[in-house]
């Protein structure tokens, strides 16, 4: 599973992998042992923002752009990363997080915008109203932020949610308060997104690369 994000990492020329392992870190590390990945532990699963601050001595000087990307996503495809890169450093944001909008985002972080269409926050499925809870447009876990800002505001975030962890998806709000940019880019296949929960969600993400496959080579 982990090795297609790391080969969309490569794909748009990232100048490192850095991995933030926990469960299972000797195993994903033994396995992985020759692939060139900087591998960082997250002794503690305390949530999304929590296992991004773990990366933050190793990036520490480093002002360039940051992708994030997550390890249970193995449909994402390099070209839409680029987009979204490209679309991060057009609007000079601090903070980009990519979206798509699903028929049903039960379960999934909802992105509240205001009347112009600007992002507002995310709020995870737990911790969203019932308005809150209508909306389609969903969070899918993939951002590009500015070193070193997404440190400083990462470490900012709170775990005062139903979870009792750190949320990355704080970080859009943390951006707006600083007075910096974030934005949202949405994914047009909200397929190439899905993550892999289930066994059934696995399976369905086996039958798309089927298919992805056999279109290529036709």
């Amino acid at each position: 599973m982990l090795s297609f994000p790391v080969a969309v990492a490569r794909e748009v020329d990232s100048r490192e992998v850095v991995v933030i392992v926990g469960h299972q870190a000797e195993l994903i590390e033994e396995v992985m042992k020759d692939e060139g990945l900087v591998f960082v532990m997250q002794k503690e699963q305390l949530g999304t923002g929590h296992a991004v601050l773990q990366a933050r001595d190793h990036f520490r000087g480093f002002e360039g752009t940051i992708l994030i990307l997550c390890g249970d996503v193995p449909l994402l495809r390099s070209r839409t990363v680029r987009d979204l890169i490209a679309f991060h450093r057009a609007e000079k944001a601090a903070v980009t997080v990519m979206t798509t909008v699903l028929e049903d985002p039960a379960g999934y972080g909802r992105v509240v915008k205001d009347g112009g269409g600007g992002i507002v926050k995310i709020v995870e499925a737990r911790d969203a109203t019932e308005e809150e809870k209508e909306i389609r447009e969903i969070n899918t876990g993939i951002y590009c932020a500015e070193a070193p800002f997404l440190f400083e505001a990462v470490g900012e975030i709170d775990n005062d949610n139903a979870q009792g962890e750190f949320y990355l998806t704080d970080i859009v709000a943390v951006t707006l308060r600083k007075g910096k940019k974030a934005c949202s880019f949405v994914a047009a296949d909200s397929r190439e997104v899905m993550g892999i929960n289930t066994q059934d969600e696995l399976e369905e993400a086996e039958r798309i690369l089927r298919l992805t496959d056999q279109e290529s080579r036709a």
